[in-house]
């Protein structure tokens, strides 16, 4: 009788260890899979990061319209997303009404929550809310002149191209300037965006005072930057007529 007690003792005890083990398994198992789980999403996450700091350099080296006459050639590159073309407008008013309206369009890159964008010569990296200004625009005020650069993507066909491997994306331009001068005035800039804080923190630091309005209707709200004060404007319109094809 005890040794039949005993080996029962010690088969329950061998079961027991069996099913020890193999929960113990199982444990490590889930564990290892969460944890490569979580190094892909940590993966995933720095190189969309770099992706987004990469297409925001390309872009800053690429497109710089105040700096450039005639044809010019850059290239975008990124592993993973896509850059499309976007309707935007840049407008500049007195009191009687819009003085200047020009088409510019922007240039988004976007993965995951990752966004570039380059719209009327300034870069904004980051998505609405959370967005900050990585490129000023040419818009300068001093006493009694405002200067608005405006530059114009002038896109030859909307443009759509995204990519889940290595992508290169080259940025053709011809660049021209138009000029023009208006008589002193009080003046406001209003520039059409998605990503409206980093341009209304721009503007307040350069001591106009900012609202936000929608002028055509399309649920895209314009930061409209009033400066104080009677000034001559000068308008300086750069063309880009960009072109955008992969490399």
């Amino acid at each position: 009788m005890r040794g039949r007690n005993a080996n029962a003792r010690w088969s329950r005890r061998a079961q027991a260890n069996v099913v020890g083990v193999a929960l113990l398994l199982g444990v490590t198992v889930i564990s290892l899979g969460a944890l490569t789980a979580s190094i892909g999403v940590v993966v995933e996450e720095n190189a969309a990061s770099a992706d987004a700091t990469r297409v925001a350099a390309d872009f800053d080296a690429a497109l710089d319209p105040v700096e450039t006459t005639g044809p010019a050639r850059g290239r975008v590159s990124f592993t993973d997303g896509s850059l499309r073309t976007v309707e935007r407008s840049v407008r500049l008013l007195n009191d009687s009404g819009v003085v200047v309206e020009r088409r510019v369009d922007g240039l988004v890159y976007e993965s995951g929550d990752r966004r570039v964008t380059f719209l009327g010569g300034a870069i904004v990296r980051g998505r609405p809310g959370r967005a900050v200004l990585y490129e000023p625009p040419p818009v300068a005020a001093s006493d009694g002149v405002l200067l608005v650069g405006v530059a114009r993507l002038n896109a030859a066909e909307s443009t759509a191209i995204s990519g889940s491997r290595a992508s290169s994306v080259v940025l053709e331009t011809n660049v021209t300037h138009e000029r023009r001068s208006l008589a002193e005035d009080e003046y406001r800039l209003a520039v059409e965006t998605e990503t409206p804080k980093p341009w209304e923190q721009q503007f307040e630091e350069s001591g106009a005072t900012v609202t936000r309005h929608d002028f055509d209707g399309d649920g895209i709200e314009s930061v409209v930057a009033a400066f104080p004060g009677e000034r001559v404007a000068y308008v300086v319109v750069h063309d880009m007529r960009l072109e955008v094809r992969r490399g």
